[in-house]
Formats: C-alpha cells, sequence, structure tokens
C-alpha cells in the first residue's frame, strides 16, 4: 500500500487550533500524519450512513474520508467527542 497524501478542510484546522491543550493539539496533529502510512488503522470506525472513518486521541474526535483511488486522506472535522458529530 502506498503512501496516502493528507488534506485537512480549513474549518478541521481551525479546529485543531481552537484546542486549548498544546499537547493534546500535538497528538491529534501526529495520529493525522499516522493516516499517511495506514488510513484505516486498528480501532477505526467507520460512521453509519456516510463514507467517513474516525479516529479516537484521548477525548477528541478525527473524522475523515478515505479516496483509494486517488490515495488521499481528507481530514473533515476534528473535536471534542461530546459535539463532533452534530
Amino acid at each position: 500500500m502506498g503512501k496516502y497524501s493528507i488534506r485537512i478542510k480549513p474549518t478541521a484546522v481551525k479546529e485543531i487550533e481552537a484546542i486549548p491543550s498544546k499537547a493534546d493539539r500535538q497528538k491529534i496533529i501526529e495520529r493525522i500524519q499516522a493516516l499517511a502510512d495506514d488510513p484505516r488503522p486498528p480501532g477505526c470506525k467507520k460512521l453509519t450512513g456516510r463514507e467517513q472513518y474516525r479516529v479516537r486521541q484521548g477525548w477528541y474526535r478525527i473524522v475523515y474520508a478515505v479516496n483509494d483511488q486517488e490515495i488521499t486522506v481528507f481530514v473533515v472535522k476534528v473535536g471534542h467527542r461530546k459535539d463532533v458529530y452534530k
């Protein structure tokens, strides 16, 4: 499997920047970068009714879509687990 390119939606970038803890932001960024090597890592879940997946990073969730034809991971949303799916 080739290395996937990562694209992040501009609103997701703002959501990452809005996270108060610098340590949490860094862990989320590392987790997103790891998706380039394995877009469907152990622990990821496919979201019901959507062609998207989510991975957990502490209290936060990273919602993303995978395009296998273009070898791209597109991060759609990053947020706290209580309101990321709204």
